[in-house]
């Protein structure tokens, strides 16, 4: 896109020059939007996403991720490059039990979150992780200003994804199976 704008003004005939990172948008681009969909994909595959994905016994959850969870450690592999894959399943209402939810995933299944690590150099200040939030039909969920939540979201914000998950060592809060 950033060509594309290039192009039009060098059209009109107005100097430009290119975009730094500070400038980019930190998540909800077409690049992450089109990476979200590869990365759906290898879940839906690997059964943790879809109809008939694999199910573990739900847990007690906090906010904002939902009232009861269930979460996945794997590997994915996207364009070549294999990455640590963190996959939370966010299950609510409130009061919502784990035999509910074992009865009947569907109805209670409220989000997807999740953690893929990207290659070396994505986003090395925080450990390269990509981040995303899938409702569950696949399709990305949106924040309140209508970007969609994939790539690195919330990037450089008091608040989201990274904001909360960058006190901990490795941005995992659940397991130290992930170094």
């Amino acid at each position: 896109m950033r060509s594309f704008i290039a192009a039009g003004a060098i059209a009109l005939g107005v100097l430009t020059t290119p975009l730094s990172a500070q400038d980019m948008m930190p998540f909800g681009t077409d690049h992450d939007v089109g990476y979200a969909g590869l990365l759906w994909d290898v879940m839906v595959s690997s059964g943790y996403a879809g109809e008939g994905a694999i199910q573990s016994l739900p847990y007690d959850g906090t906010p904002p991720h939902g009232m009861m969870l269930e979460t996945f450690y794997a590997k994915g592999t996207i364009d070549g490059h294999t990455g640590d894959l963190i996959i939370k399943r966010n299950y609510g209402p409130e009061g919502v039990t784990a035999d509910d939810i074992l009865a009947n995933p569907a109805k209670h299944l409220g989000a997807i979150t999740v953690m893929f690590r990207r290659e070396a150099g994505y986003d090395d200040d925080n450990a390269n992780w990509f981040w995303a939030k899938y409702l569950p039909d696949g399709s990305l969920d949106k924040n309140p200003k209508g970007m969609m939540l994939a790539g690195r979201v919330a990037k450089g914000a008091d608040q989201g994804c990274i904001a909360c998950h960058a006190g901990e060592d490795d941005y995992v809060f659940t397991s130290d199976a992930i170094k």
